[in-house]
């Protein structure tokens, strides 16, 4: 199979596999297979991707990291992710359904770190996906909508989802996104902040529509993950973990031939 182009987008649409009547239905096995059917394709997915862009010379990268999108449904996470990727935006995007991810490289210190970027549905009934939509991330962008109170207000919800889940030294943003609509501001930028600075999150406004602020977001997050990361292998054994989904970890040096120097972090 070719490897995709930097930019390029999958998406694993939940509803080809399950039905729209068995999502939600509140039955226990009914959850039990949606989860199993959710958790197979995004591993899967996700170590071919790897597989294939570790086994590329086109695709040269120092670290591959994990960060996924959270947030209500609305609030422009998918947005985010095409205008950071692909520099694109939709005035008619619809809601996601499933999973989709992306990838875009960038230079970080002198190294060049592939960010393999996560959205999902926001509503409640397409997070069955859970388990496997977190595993191996090492970042996360929690956003909400700054002319949408109720989004905010939701963020303390998916923050407790995403350090029930996820990895407890993930990276966390806070973005509050569509600053494009100041006439209709719900969410005061100085209360924001101070949520993020108690909970110990960094903070951004952007605007997907405008390109305001997303390159700065990605970044930021992106050279934080690698700093945090950096310090662990000058502190630790000098050594740096890769794991993939579904796999336990793989332990190489820095100093290993240019062919195994691809990095892959899912735990800081």
């Amino acid at each position: 199979m070719t490897p995709r182009a930097e930019g390029e987008r999958v998406v694993i649409k939940m509803l080809d596999r399950i039905g729209p009547d068995r999502i939600g239905s509140g039955r226990v096995e009914s959850g039990r297979i949606i989860i199993r059917v959710a958790d197979a394709i995004v591993v899967s997915l996700a170590n071919k991707d790897i597989s294939r862009s570790m086994g590329s010379r086109d695709d040269e990268y120092d670290y591959l990291f994990k960060v996924v999108l959270i947030g209500d449904s609305g609030v422009g996470k998918s947005n985010l992710l095409s205008r950071f990727t692909r520099n694109e935006f939709n005035l008619e995007s619809k809601s996601t359904i499933g999973v989709e991810f992306a990838t875009r490289s960038i230079p970080v210190e002198g190294k060049t770190v592939k960010a393999q970027i996560w959205d999902t549905a926001g509503q409640e009934r397409y997070r069955a996906i859970t388990s496997a939509y977190y595993r191996g991330a090492v970042g996360a962008l929690l956003v909400y909508d700054i002319a949408k109170h109720v989004t905010y207000e939701n963020v303390e919800r998916w923050l407790k989802e995403l350090r029930d889940h996820a990895d407890q030294n993930i990276v966390i943003m806070l973005v509050g996104n569509k600053s494009d609509l100041r006439h209709l501001r719900a969410v005061p930028t100085d209360e924001a902040k101070a949520y993020a600075e108690k909970n110990q999150l960094s903070f951004i406004e952007t605007s997907a529509l405008d390109s305001t602020n997303v390159e700065a977001a990605f970044t930021n997050i992106l050279t934080e993950i690698y700093k945090s990361v950096s310090v662990k292998h000058v502190g630790g054994d000098n050594r740096a973990t890769i794991s993939t989904p579904g796999s336990n970890g793989i332990v190489i040096s820095p100093t290993a031939e240019p062919q195994t120097k691809k990095q892959c972090c899912s735990s800081l």
